[in-house]
């Protein structure tokens, strides 16, 4: 089968083509089973929102502004003081990773980072503690794509200081069988 320009949902017919229907139904039962936890997991931040941090960070983007060396962070850096660091994991408890180890079972060992939506309700100050919560939003495939056929996964991470909602993220990935194996 050719892959159109662009991706496309597959049919019921396709699916059976693209998909084994057996493989199609687990993941979709892992993915409601997974959706079901909510943002059962939380990760507190391994530092207080720090000016070296900042300092760094605004080197790093090639950003000079007087408010960001005064004790507040960017607002695109929120998701930095949750991050799991060089050799951290992911709990067991982790939507996001639990639903692409499904997927990685399944046999759609390829990734690939599709877009990210952002927002922020306020600036964060040198001193908060922030936490994360994630939970699974969709997945939706099996989609046919120029990279090969795969299913596009959505995660929701919201943070906080206390129980104040300060930023939040849709991301979504394409875990796929890259067009090559699968026209093999």
């Amino acid at each position: 089968m050719s892959a159109p320009a662009g991706d496309r949902a597959a049919s019921a017919s396709e699916r059976v083509e693209i998909v084994p229907a057996a493989v199609h139904e687990k993941v979709m039962a892992e993915a409601e089973r997974i959706k079901g936890w909510g943002e059962a997991a939380e990760r507190v931040a391994r530092d207080e929102v720090n000016q070296p941090t900042i300092n760094n960070w605004l080197e790093a983007m090639g950003l000079d502004n007087p408010r960001f060396e005064a004790g507040e962070a960017p607002p695109s850096m929120a998701q930095v003081w949750t991050m799991y660091g060089l050799g951290g994991k992911p709990s067991e408890d982790d939507p996001l990773h639990s639903m692409m180890r499904v997927l990685t079972d399944a046999g759609f060992t390829a990734v690939l980072g599709t877009n990210c939506e952002q927002s922020y309700d306020r600036y964060l100050t040198v001193g908060e503690k922030v936490r994360v919560t994630t939970a699974l939003d969709s997945v939706v495939g099996p989609k046919v794509t120029g990279m090969g056929v795969g299913y596009f996964v959505t995660s929701r991470n919201t943070w906080y200081v206390g129980d104040e909602r300060v930023a939040t993220m849709l991301f979504r990935v394409l875990k796929f069988i890259p067009r090559a194996k699968a026209d093999a």
